[in-house]
């Protein structure tokens, strides 16, 4: 069974999935790919897993480092635990279940472009800000 609680960041709601023992999931709220390794069968339910999480969050929304992960076990798909080009990688990075813990909004472009965010541009702006990153030289692409 698979369960979920909502948590409400400085940067929009999230989502967060558990197995009842470790992390599954955690989206922005309406980003793309929500919810995409989320069974149709879940429960809202408050678990000491989500209360980890939430003080983790807690922390590094505040920004301060966490000294701690919650248990994780990301699920993916199939072709997602094979072994790919760099190419599908940046894919898989945009379909990383457990965004923000996982930090997949730290990557960029060769070129310091801000792409391949799932959550959206102005959330990964955001999340880098926070973590205080250095952002000259990256840019965000015209389309």
């Amino acid at each position: 069974m698979q369960y979920i609680c909502k948590y409400q960041s400085p940067l929009g709601g999230i989502t967060v999935s558990a197995d009842g023992n470790s992390l599954t999931g955690l989206w922005f709220d309406g980003q793309k790919y929500f919810a995409a390794t989320l069974p149709a069968a879940h429960e809202e339910k408050q678990l000491p897993v989500f209360d980890q999480t939430q003080r983790w969050l807690d922390c590094y929304f505040s920004g301060k480092n966490p000294g701690f992960t919650p248990p994780l076990r990301p699920e993916g798909s199939p072709q997602g635990k094979q072994t790919m080009s760099a190419q599908a990688i940046g894919g898989a990075v945009g379909h990383n279940p457990i965004s923000i813990i996982i930090p997949c909004h730290r990557v960029v472009g060769s070129d310091g472009s801000l792409t391949g965010y799932a959550g959206g541009i102005p959330k990964k702006v955001g999340l880098l800000t926070l973590e205080q990153a250095n952002m000259s030289g990256l840019f965000i692409p015209k389309r």
